[in-house]
């Protein structure tokens, strides 16, 4: 499927992205040499009237995507989010982009609705309300269940976007190969890695039982929550292709006029908003990656409301720990500690110097700390820190990437309710809360537990295994092995037998 017939598909794009202005600036990006930009604009000018005119209301490199369709849209949405491949000036140009398409019928919804659950739309449904949003993969409509009157959200994918998607996706892919045989010099943004990552995604969205799933877990971590509501997914009424949510009313956070008129603190729903996506990030180590003013809500007694989990974020508890200890080093200004719990993790090699890496870490954060309270960002903060982490041999880490890309749109969701707001003092708290949690010593005790645990349970398997070991070696190199490994496998033994019985206290604490 990626072979030459997709050479139709880029040449649409290429005369699109002329027609349009955007050529010139996704060059820039890229930082493709003169003479190819030169090249590029000469093979792309003279068939620019192939391409789509898209809406001039728009910025250029947004109107072509949006010109070319629902997958480049989403290309552009998920490429948004990595600013270290796509370079932030464009990355900031795609964050504005229009996610709104024309919607198809009702007629079809049902059908796709009956497909999926075997049951009659209007022997279900009281009320199946045109659609309220249409997106790039699928729309919304607001039903009424016959049965209980319950009100709720039905999500229906578009007809035929699987197959449209995988086009695209097979011409990316070719593009991809292209740029890195023909542009060595922008093998730097990972192209390959891209649209592995653009296809993962948009795979996980197009089977929206994933995104039921990834719900509902997270309404199980956040249940607790007292200020923050996810919808529950009614598993009955949902499948590949459908999904359907309990429905919640509120108010858009974008919507700053009816926050007004409904009296609504919007200071406090800026701290609210900060606050909780920290707590979901650290706290549970899964957070909803695409938390823009679209899909928050403020229910009437001032809970947050999430919608549309296509995106969402994994840290492990390790990693959690380290940024929590490496945001709480910045907030103390202990730019000596930050370096050395970099180089505890191993996320820079050993071979780098301590004292240099605090000194570049003292050029990130102090500049940031001489700022006024309104222009702190702790989104800017993490992008300075993978930079120079970069420049001392760290590699890129996508879920950190996603968490600082998440981080940014937080922080613009915050100070669009709240301009003067300050994200470190609002921040403090929540970091300060999880360090004492997970560094201290009730957290010390809960890991000597659960590595008791595992020993405990390799303990039966240690003789079998160092005796395999053994048997396999030489007559010579057996006996060598067994008098320089045999205090070790005592060693084993014991400490699968005390780490059982310290497992079995530990587990009654």
């Amino acid at each position: 499927m990626r072979g030459p017939h997709n050479i139709f598909r880029l040449i649409r794009t290429g005369a699109t992205l002329e027609r349009t202005g955007a050529m010139s600036i996704v060059l820039t990006a890229l930082n493709a040499p003169r003479p190819l930009r030169v090249v590029a604009r000469l093979l792309c000018w003279p068939i620019k009237w192939f391409g789509l005119r898209g809406d001039e209301n728009m910025p250029a490199v947004t109107r072509a995507l949006s010109a070319l369709g629902p997958a480049y849209i989403k290309f552009g949405q998920v490429l948004s989010t990595r600013p270290d491949l796509a370079g932030e000036e464009l990355a900031n140009q795609l964050r504005v982009l229009q996610d709104r398409l024309p919607p198809f019928s009702i007629e079809e919804a049902k059908k796709t609705f009956f497909i999926e659950t075997g049951l009659l739309a209007d022997e279900v449904f009281d009320e199946f309300s045109e659609a309220i949003a249409a997106a790039s993969i699928a729309q919304v409509h607001k039903v009424r269940l016959r049965e209980t009157q319950e009100e709720l959200a039905l999500k229906v994918l578009r007809p035929g976007i699987e197959k449209a998607f995988r086009k695209d996706v097979d011409a990316f892919y070719l593009l991809a190969g292209l740029v890195n045989f023909f542009a060595p010099f922008a093998r730097r943004l990972r192209p390959i890695e891209v649209i592995e990552h653009f296809e993962g995604i948009v795979l996980s969205e197009l089977d929206l039982r994933l995104e039921s799933s990834s719900a509902s877990k997270f309404k199980d971590t956040t249940k607790n929550d007292d200020d923050f509501n996810v919808p529950s997914v009614n598993w009955k009424l949902s499948g590949k292709r459908v999904m359907t949510m309990s429905w919640v009313e509120g108010i858009a956070l974008g919507d700053i006029k009816s926050l007004d008129d409904a009296g609504h603190d919007k200071s406090i729903l800026g701290e609210r908003v900060l606050q909780l996506f920290l707590n979901h990030a650290l706290r549970d180590g899964y957070f909803h990656a695409d938390m823009h003013q679209g899909n928050l809500k403020v229910s009437l007694d001032g809970k947050i409301i999430a919608f549309d989990f296509g995106i969402m974020g994994y840290i492990d508890e390790y990693t959690r720990r380290v940024y929590a200890e490496i945001l709480y080093g910045f907030i103390k200004r202990d730019y000596k500690r930050v370096a050395e719990v970099h180089f505890e993790a191993g996320y820079v090699p050993m071979d780098r110097d301590v004292e240099d890496f605090a000194n570049a870490l003292r050029a990130v954060g102090e500049p940031i700390f001489g700022m006024d309270a309104a222009n702190i960002s702790m989104g800017k903060l993490l992008a300075y820190l993978f930079e120079v982490t970069e420049r001392f041999g760290m590699e890129t880490r996508t879920e950190l990437i996603l968490l600082q890309r998440t981080m940014v749109v937080v922080e613009g969701v915050a100070r669009s309710l709240s301009p003067n707001i300050n994200i470190w003092k609002t921040a403090q708290p929540i970091v300060e809360n999880y360090i004492r949690k997970s560094i201290g010593p009730k957290a010390i005790l809960k890991d000597i537990a659960n590595t008791a645990r595992v020993v405990a349970r390799f303990g039966p398997r240690l003789p079998n295994l160092v005796e395999n070991i053994l048997l396999t070696q030489s007559e010579k190199q057996e006996k060598k092995i067994y008098s320089s490994k045999w205090p070790y496998f005592s060693i084993a033994i014991i400490s699968a037998f005390f780490g059982a019985i310290l497992a079995n206290l530990l587990s009654n604490l």
